[in-house]
């Protein structure tokens, strides 16, 4: 048995084939759900084809240009997929996308709702012409019911889904920090499509697959409302520290830093007061004496800890929950996380090309021992449209005319 410290880090064979080669994936995508669910289809090897507009694009591209000028949203959510225009208010259009529903498997779309149906592309008509394609739609509020055409933006969702009545400040709501509206709907997406595929080998039928991202915000949402089942008081807004346990939050230290730190149990409370604030009678305080105790206490208790980390660093006060096998954790910035020793140590970063150039990106967090996931280019605007085109059969007259056209 090796007795080495070092993490054991799982290996693949670079050309072994990954579990979705050979699925095609059309999808009419806009800046986060649809983007996030495709880009996990196309890190297990699917092939994506990315519809957008001629001139314009995916709206993400210009959210900003943090990233050497590209959108940092849109570097995130569309590597390793090719893009096509087309203006499908163009007959022409239509024919090129009809074409390629032909060959694909999946069609994945977060258009406006209604917009997909306006173009002929629900899943009824497109089921009698192609019966085994797979048929995505990610919206607001789903099909059916009086929010069905309400608009929904990733900060509107958590706002309707009750996220923000329990995230904060007492004072204050406040926002995740990134778009977990869209996230949710988007693993949904991608986690059902899968199902999809697997339900389609044993029938040979496509299916529809309706997300909704309040829906799928509410999931998440389910201690919360379960904890003010009918009628209780709900979870108390409580920043960043828990709203139900204490001490389990940040703690500023003295070097300008803070330490999170989460207690579960009694047995770590009475070591907390031993080891880290070395206070051994803190613990038979009746003011702490539970949890129950030390929530109803929790600003002397504060004060109390506040006051013993003090005089230490971040490091030393790490040192000492370790050494009380008390649960912790740094307070990171960005620019901690991008350093982060142990994504270095595992060896999670890589790099992708782009229109800019070659990029860091993460290792996609489920490592297969099996194959590697798909880390490939992200794609400029209209990047792939002659060669998607040339493989439909399109000539290069045929497809230079579209061009000229404003049909690509």
């Amino acid at each position: 048995m090796s007795t080495s410290t070092q993490p054991t880090i799982a290996t693949s064979n670079p050309a072994a084939p990954r579990p979705l080669d050979g699925i095609t994936v059309v999808s009419l995508e806009h800046a986060i759900a649809a983007p996030f669910c495709t880009r996990q289809l196309a890190d297990m090897g699917a092939r994506v084809i990315k519809v957008e507009r001629p001139g314009v694009g995916d709206f993400a591209r210009g959210y900003d240009e943090r990233v050497k000028g590209m959108a940092s949203h849109f570097v995130w959510t569309n590597r390793s997929k090719e893009s096509l225009t087309l203006d499908l208010k163009r007959p022409e259009a239509a024919d090129i996308l009809g074409e390629l529903l032909g060959q694909a498997d999946v069609l994945v779309q977060n258009l406006a709702p209604g917009a997909a149906a306006r173009l002929g592309l629900s899943f009824e008509a497109l089921h009698e012409k192609h019966p085994s394609l797979i048929v995505c739609d990610i919206s607001g509020y789903g099909e059916g019911g009086s929010y069905q055409d309400k608009k929904a933006y990733d900060l509107l969702i958590q706002s309707e889904s009750g996220f923000l009545s329990v995230t904060g400040t007492p004072d204050s709501r406040a926002k995740a920090g990134c778009s977990i509206s869209d996230i949710a709907a988007g693993m949904y997406a991608y986690s059902s499509i899968l199902s999809a595929l697997l339900l389609r080998g044993r029938t040979g039928q496509g299916s529809r697959i309706d997300v909704s991202m309040l829906e799928s915000m509410v999931e998440w949402m389910g201690f919360p409302m379960y904890y003010a089942f009918d009628g209780a008081p709900p979870p108390q807004r409580a920043g960043a520290a828990h709203a139900t346990i204490y001490p389990y939050g940040p703690f500023p230290v003295g070097d300008g830093s803070e330490v999170m730190l989460g207690l579960q149990n009694e047995r770590e409370w009475a070591a907390f007061c031993n080891i880290v604030l070395k206070q051994a009678d803190v613990a038979a305080d009746g003011r702490f004496s539970n949890n129950t105790q030390r929530v109803a206490n929790k600003e002397a208790l504060r004060v109390l800890i506040v006051t013993t980390f003090a005089s230490l660093s971040r490091a030393q006060v790490i040192e000492r929950l370790e050494a009380a096998n008390i649960a912790n954790a740094s307070v990171n910035t960005m620019q901690d996380v991008w350093n982060h020793p142990q994504l270095a140590e595992r060896q999670r970063w890589t790099t992708v090309d782009s229109a800019v150039g070659l990029l860091p990106a993460l290792i996609p967090p489920a490592t297969s021992s099996a194959f590697e996931a798909r880390m490939d280019k992200i794609p400029a605007l209209g990047e792939n449209s002659a060669s998607i085109l040339a493989g439909l059969g399109y000539s290069q007259d045929e497809i230079q005319g579209l061009a000229q056209q404003g049909v690509i």
